[in-house]
């Protein structure tokens, strides 16, 4: 090789080469990432981490904060209907006869119903007479079986009824009952009710109005 040629591949380094023509320059090293590409790649694993904190944040929320679910809502519903259904009922007031029976029949269907209209008049003759102002209140509740394809459900409940008169102090008494609910197309009403035995008193076989 010339002097001239071995200055000039001293001089360019990228031209040097083995004088069979390969190169033989050494690969050249990678350059380290930027302070900037560092801090960009940090952000965004510091977005994706924040993301998925917040995913699972927001379905622990939801869970927490979720209402009851539809089934719970049904069965709610159907023990609301049952108990004012018991209450309508369990309550007489002499002076509204009329209008108490015939809430006694919206309430009800079926053998519970029919019941209801074959002793009506006895009923109205005894209240009548005793001159009897009857109100209950439902102490506790709750349904046994619910069947809402088949529009059936059972309950049993804990009441309270208050019987005055215009001679004597009110009477007081507590009663379990049981009963079972038909959907109808006026909606849940009893189909059957009565009084479980606690005792001798117990009045077992009647509702706390008196309907056998």
């Amino acid at each position: 090789m010339s002097m001239e040629a071995m200055a000039a591949s001293a001089a360019d380094p990228a031209s040097a080469a083995d004088p069979d023509g390969t190169d033989r320059r050494p690969p050249e090293a990678s350059s380290p990432p930027s302070a900037g590409a560092l801090l960009l790649a940090a952000r965004v694993l510091f977005a994706i981490a924040v993301l998925a904190a917040g995913g699972a944040g927001w379905s622990w929320y939801a869970a927490a904060t979720a209402g009851p679910t539809a089934a719970q809502q049904s069965r709610d519903t159907v023990l609301q209907a049952a108990e004012q259904a018991v209450i309508n009922v369990s309550s007489l007031d002499y002076r509204h006869l009329a209008a108490g029976i015939r809430l006694w029949k919206q309430s009800s269907t079926g053998t519970l119903l029919t019941g209801i209209e074959a002793g009506q008049a006895e009923l109205q003759r005894a209240v009548s007479a005793a001159r009897t102002v009857t109100t209950a209140r439902i102490l506790d509740g709750a349904l046994t079986t619910l069947n809402v394809r088949a529009g059936t459900a059972t309950f049993i409940v804990a009441e309270q009824t208050t019987v005055s008169s215009a001679q004597g102090s009110p009477s007081v008494t507590q009663y379990r009952l049981e009963g079972q609910l038909t959907r109808t197309g006026s909606g849940w009403k009893l189909s059957s009710l009565r009084v479980v035995p606690t005792g001798p008193a117990a009045g077992a076989g009647t509702t706390p109005g008196g309907q056998p």
